[in-house]
């Protein structure tokens, strides 16, 4: 049998719900994955190990038909975990001890999954690198002098390595797909309100960034995982108004029409990524769906609207934050409002633009029902290169092109490794509108059992 820190959440399930294993050893095997990989990785900042043990000991005395009994999962230090802090990459919040779960994590350990470690952020995930002056930096398996992307990059090194089968993080501005694409792994970033959000600990209410575009994801090695996992995610909880129950399967499209984005503005996309987001297309073909080169609507101008939501909230609390931000983050964030032009944007004009926008794309998304565009739209680059006064938010645009829509417009995607180019992991997204993961899980499916691409992998370094 393959090691079981190599099976999927899928196959680990399986094997569990069999008793070919028992869930004591699927929580040690990837302990000691865990043990011998996490030093120079830096991925889990605190390993729930006594605690992991005692739940899957209690799992197995009483077994029970709990959807993930026995899986083990790690948190991104953003999201509350009842016995572990919320540091959110900070120091002063490194003793800060939440009292109630966080909805996801509630809804995880519900289905029987076990919390096994905590992981790496950026500072408040505010930067598409994992760092920060109290954890240090999760390095990138692939090659650890580049970025393992953020801000949930200790998640997508863990879930990429074979420590955890299943990560859970956040993404407001590319934090689950940029690391995932990084690390050669898939995440969902879900519709905003599928999977609700909450905090034990102030602030437990944020600004119009945060509530119109932050959203809670798994990260794991498959799409079939993802699509196991998010039903165990979604739907209501009274603590995010912004949450909701909606059907997990909406209507089959009258034509399977899938859109292909092989260009973006701001310049050409290197030829591996261009490569592996045709061989997406050719696979759609090939599965009989109609596969069109078309772009979507007004992207330099999504992306402009998230860059005026997010700098219209930080640029109200930046001097509030000096004190607990790095020097360079700070002066990062400085930048980012700065060259935001809110000169003259009133809230009104900025969130009917964004309303206007939904709505351009939901019309496309009628004509095209799934969009297959780049995840990484410029190569992975090296550490800290997003806080270069002089070249960083320019860098940041140019990564960014293809991600930002999902956060900006709140629609759902499904990053997808398509497999290795000059020894990087390459990458998709697969888009739908609002309320239909289930076809970019659908796609996402049909494409990975195409492409083959099989992790754990063993870090190159």
């Amino acid at each position: 049998m393959t090691s079981l820190h190599e099976q999927t959440v899928t196959e680990l399930v399986e094997l569990i719900r069999t008793r070919t294993v028992t869930c004591r050893q699927v929580v040690e095997a990837h302990l000691a994955r865990m043990e011998s990989l996490n030093t120079p990785i830096r991925a889990v900042t605190l390993v729930l190990g006594e605690q992991a043990l005692a739940m899957a000991d209690a799992a197995d005395k009483t077994p029970t038909d709990a959807h993930l009994r026995g899986i083990p999962f790690t948190i991104k230090e953003d999201l509350d975990c009842v016995g572990s802090p919320t540091t959110r990459g900070l120091r002063f919040l490194a003793n800060a001890l939440p009292y109630v779960d966080a909805p996801s994590v509630q809804r995880l350990k519900a289905a029987g999954a076990i919390p096994i470690g905590r992981t790496n952020t950026s500072e408040m995930g505010l930067r598409l690198d994992t760092d920060n002056p109290l954890r240090g930096r999760t390095r990138n398996p692939w090659n650890g002098a580049l970025t393992v992307g953020g801000s949930s990059g200790g998640d997508a090194a863990a879930v990429a390595t074979g420590m955890v089968p299943l990560g859970l993080g956040g993404d407001l501005g590319g934090s689950l797909r940029a690391p995932a694409g990084a690390c050669g792994v898939t995440t969902l970033k879900p519709t905003t309100g599928r999977i609700a959000y909450a905090s034990s600990l102030e602030p437990q209410d944020f600004g119009m960034a945060g509530q119109l575009m932050l959203a809670v994801g798994p990260i794991t090695r498959s799409a079939a995982d993802l699509a196991l996992v998010f039903p165990v995610l979604a739907g209501r909880d009274i603590r995010d108004p912004r949450s909701v129950d909606a059907p997990l399967k909406g209507p089959t499209p009258d034509e399977k029409r899938a859109a292909l984005v092989t260009s973006l503005p701001g310049g050409a996309l290197p030829a591996d990524i261009r490569a592996a987001v045709e061989r997406a297309g050719k696979i759609l073909e090939e599965s009989g769906w109609a596969v069109e080169e078309a772009d979507p609507p007004e992207l330099e101008r999504v992306n402009e609207v998230w860059h005026k939501i997010v700098a219209t909230d930080f640029s109200a609390q930046l001097q509030l934050l000096r004190p607990v931000l790095s020097p360079p983050l700070y002066d990062h964030m400085a930048r980012v409002c700065g060259t935001a032009g809110l000169d003259g944007v009133s809230n009104l004009r900025l969130h009917s633009e964004r309303s206007r926008l939904m709505r351009a794309w939901s019309g496309f998304m009628a004509e095209y029902p799934v969009v297959i565009g780049p995840n990484w739209a410029a190569p992975l680059w090296p550490v800290d290169s997003d806080l270069d006064p002089k070249r960083g938010l320019e860098l940041l645009k140019e990564t960014t092109r293809f991600m930002l829509p999902g956060n900006a417009l709140g629609l759902p995607c499904v990053a997808l490794p398509m497999g290795v180019a000059n020894g990087l992991p390459t990458g998709i997204q697969v888009y739908a509108d609002l309320w239909r993961e289930d076809l970019c899980l659908e796609v996402a499916r049909l494409i990975e059992v195409a492409v083959g691409f099989k992790m754990p992998m063993e870090p190159v370094f």
